[in-house]
C-alpha cells in the first residue's frame, strides 16, 4: 500500500540547516492501522506531509500503490490527494458553507466515486443521522471529528492520513472515535498511518512506529 525509503527533509534558516527527516524507511498494509508516535519536532507532521504530497522530499522515494509521490508535479499530487488519500486532521477542516451531508459527500463527488450505500453506513455508524441538515458552527468538537472521519472515508481512499485527529476531545470521546475510526478502516479495506502523543491510543492500532531524531528508531 505505502512505501517510504531513505526520506530525506530539511529546512533551512537564516543561520543553519535542519535536518528533519534523516532516512526514514516505513510500511504500511492494506488494511493496517499504524501509529507514528515521537517527541515534539521529532518530524511525525512532516512525514505525513510529504506522503500527503504537500510538501516535496530532499531526497528519498514514496510509493503508494502504483504511484511514486516524489517527483510529482503539483497538480499530481493535488489529484492524488482527491482520488487515493483520505486526511484528517486536529482542526477538523470542515467547509462552513455545506451543511453535514454535503460535507460528507464532498470529497467522494469530486473524486468521482460517490456511493450512497457506502456514505449511509459511515453516517450511522459514526452517529450522523440526526445531524445531516446542521452546518459546522452548529456542531460539538466530538461531532465536527465524525463527520471530518466520515468525509475522509467517503471516497474509499487507499490510505487515511491522521495528525493528531482526537487532540481536541476528551479522553471518553477520543477513544470512541478511536474505535469507530479503526473499525472502518478494517471495512473499507484502506492503510491507517495516524500520528499521535497518546500511548493509549497507540496501543489500540495494529503496529506502532516511533520517529527519534529524523529516524525510525
Amino acid at each position: 500500500m505505502l512505501s517510504v525509503r531513505n526520506l530525506t527533509k530539511s529546512y533551512r534558516s537564516a543561520q543553519d540547516t535542519v535536518a528533519v527527516l534523516r532516512g526514514v524507511d516505513l510500511t504500511v498494509s492494506p488494511g493496517e492501522s499504524v501509529a507514528l508516535t515521537g517527541e515534539s519536532g521529532s518530524g511525525k507532521s512532516t512525514l505525513l506531509h510529504l506522503i500527503a504530497g504537500l510538501d516535496e522530499a530532499d531526497d528519498g522515494e514514496i510509493v503508494l500503490g502504483d504511484i511514486t509521490i516524489t517527483g510529482l508535479k503539483d497538480a499530481e499530487r493535488a489529484a492524488l490527494r482527491r482520488d487515493r488519500l483520505g486526511l484528517v486532521f486536529q482542526q477538523f477542516n470542515l467547509i462552513p458553507s455545506l451543511s453535514v451531508a454535503d460535507n460528507l459527500a464532498f470529497q467522494s463527488r469530486i473524486a468521482g466515486r460517490h456511493d450512497a450505500t457506502w456514505q449511509n453506513e459511515l453516517i450511522e455508524r459514526l452517529g450522523l443521522s440526526a445531524l445531516l441538515k446542521r452546518y459546522p458552527e452548529q456542531l460539538s468538537g466530538g461531532q465536527q471529528q465524525r463527520v471530518a472521519i466520515g468525509r475522509a472515508l467517503a471516497s474509499k481512499p487507499a490510505l487515511l492520513l491522521a495528525d493528531e485527529p482526537t487532540g481536541n476531545l476528551d479522553e471518553d470521546t477520543a477513544d470512541e472515535v478511536m474505535h469507530l475510526v479503526r473499525d472502518l478502516v478494517a471495512r473499507s479495506g484502506c492503510g491507517l498511518l495516524m500520528v499521535t502523543h497518546s500511548e493509549r491510543l497507540a496501543a489500540m492500532l495494529d503496529r506502532r512506529v516511533h520517529l527519534h531524531a529524523g529516524l525510525i528508531a
